[in-house]
């Protein structure tokens, strides 16, 4: 992690069950424990399988600060954004977490913002991979996503994300296998492979680049 300088702002987009959310929770911990101050916005707004709401409690004993549609965990499904989103994208001094909502549907809440977050040119973009999943277990599949969210949101990506698992069966030999995968997707996007997440525990030392290890997936 030493070698790692975050962006006042990280964006996590990527397609259903592709693990951002949980992602961008992990990582915003990792802010804070470099005694930044740190907001998560959940943009995640179309059909979640998981929201950052419901964490809100660990977040809020971590320190973090979580904004939120005021529709989340109920039944309406509104595009509803809070102020203080646009607030968080303008303030230039505090680090913002972003989870974007799956595919090009949910890429159009960001799209809102991404004037702002572009002229201020201080951001990652990450692509969330996860070849377990269906519609994204091919190359081309995934790709196709991407492509997809990019056009929606009107931002490119500065990255791509692993996070191939099949939850508690996921041995280091499958996350292993999934890096050229990840890497071909990649390279398809014209992008950087940032790196490949691992489960807590999960021992892949002498198997993966350091580089490749710099996040954590924490379940």
């Amino acid at each position: 992690m030493d070698d790692f300088t975050p962006k006042r702002l990280t964006l996590f987009m990527g397609h259903y069950g592709s693990g951002k959310t949980n992602l961008a929770f992990n990582f915003a911990r990792m802010l804070k424990r470099q005694g930044k101050c740190v907001t998560i916005a959940d943009l995640d707004i179309v059909n979640p399988y998981f929201r950052t709401k419901d964490s809100q409690k660990e977040l809020e004993e971590d320190g973090i600060s979580l904004i939120v549609s005021k529709y989340a965990n109920s039944n309406v499904d509104l595009p509803s954004m809070s102020a203080q989103t646009y607030a968080l994208i303008d303030s230039r001094s505090e680090y913002g977490v972003l989870d974007i909502g799956g595919d090009d549907r949910g890429a159009l809440a960001l799209g809102r913002y991404a004037d702002d977050i572009l002229a201020e040119n201080d951001y990652d973009a990450f692509f969330v991979v996860n070849r377990a999943r269906p519609l994204t277990q091919t190359v081309e599949q995934a790709v196709s996503i991407g492509m997809e969210i990019m056009s929606a949101c009107r931002m490119g990506f500065t990255g791509v994300v692993n996070n191939s698992n099949i939850g508690d069966d996921t041995t280091a030999e499958y996350v292993r296998d999934s890096i050229g995968w990840a890497k071909s997707v990649a390279d398809a996007l014209s992008v950087r492979l940032v790196c490949t997440t691992v489960m807590r525990g999960l021992k892949l030392e002498g198997a993966v680049p350091v580089d490749l290890r710099r996040y954590e997936w924490q379940k």
